[in-house]
């Protein structure tokens, strides 16, 4: 299997999940042409994906969906929801209904040889999910937008080869920037976003010895950067409640406009 972030940040997240038989994108928030860019680097094309895998509907995660959707007649699995939701948006045109597949949190479905298990995750949208991709043995979590964890997610996501977690701020930055109160509250809330030092908590709790990579995604552009999330994340691996170290592990940040390495395993 693979994964490799194509974009991830809080203006636009699209994230690649394969086997050799089974391409799928989780997200489609960017422009069909950088999604296209993307896939190319991986040597795949749009023409190659089985389904696009929508965690909710905010438009950093759903802006090109229209466009690949109907140009390559993409299955697009989600929630009855966040489904509800999509076809309510005016600015992703209107998608053939046959292209919808509804799925159910905690019920595992089939796409080719990978089977998808959706985990409910705490965010203000209208019926949110994270994913866990199985195949060939091996497994990948992508687990972003939730403003808190609990040992629910925590035992959805043991024993991952690959995890690509939200880290999305800097509490600190957050808290002394321009945002506006109420944004603040929303962001630091238990449906909003997961902090640098609350990632880090969170994979102490779910590192083992066989864990391939860990990408840090969906960074702020104004309450968070690269350096900071991954020193802050590697310092609570470090002091946590783990036998672990942060060197133990090989830890990326998933950056905003170029995608990621590609973690194989």
């Amino acid at each position: 299997m693979r994964l490799c972030s194509i974009a991830s940040g809080s203006s636009g997240n699209c994230i690649y999940v394969g086997s050799d038989h089974t391409h799928l994108m989780v997200d489609a928030g960017i422009s069909g042409k950088r999604i296209e860019q993307g896939l190319n680097s991986l040597e795949l094309s749009a023409k190659d994906m089985d389904g696009i895998l929508i965690t909710h509907e905010h438009v950093d995660h759903v802006k090109g969906l229209g466009v690949m959707a109907r140009k390559y007649a993409l299955p697009i699995y989600a929630t009855k929801g966040t489904l509800d939701e999509i076809r309510r948006m005016g600015s992703l045109g209107v998608i053939p209904d046959e292209l919808y597949r509804e799925i159910h949190p905690d019920e595992p479905f089939a796409v080719g040889d990978l089977t998808v298990k959706p985990m409910h995750i705490s965010h203000d949208a209208a019926d949110p999910v994270a994913y866990r991709v199985e195949g060939e043995g091996k497994s990948a979590g992508i687990v972003t937008d939730l403003g808190k964890y609990d040992d629910y997610i925590v035992d959805k996501i043991q024993g991952l080869d690959v995890l690509l977690l939200e880290a999305n701020h800097d509490i600190h930055m957050l808290e002394v920037g321009s945002y506006p109160y109420p944004l603040k509250r929303r962001i630091l809330g238990d449906r909003g976003h997961l902090s640098n030092e609350l990632s880090g908590k969170l994979l102490c709790r779910v590192l083992h010895d066989r864990m391939k990579a860990v990408f840090l995604g969906h960074l702020s552009k104004e309450n968070n950067y690269e350096e900071l999330a991954y020193e802050t994340v590697r310092l609570e691996i470090n002091l946590g409640d783990t036998k672990y170290q942060a060197d133990d592990f090989r830890i990326e940040v998933a950056k905003r406009e170029q995608r990621s390495s590609v973690a194989e395993f």
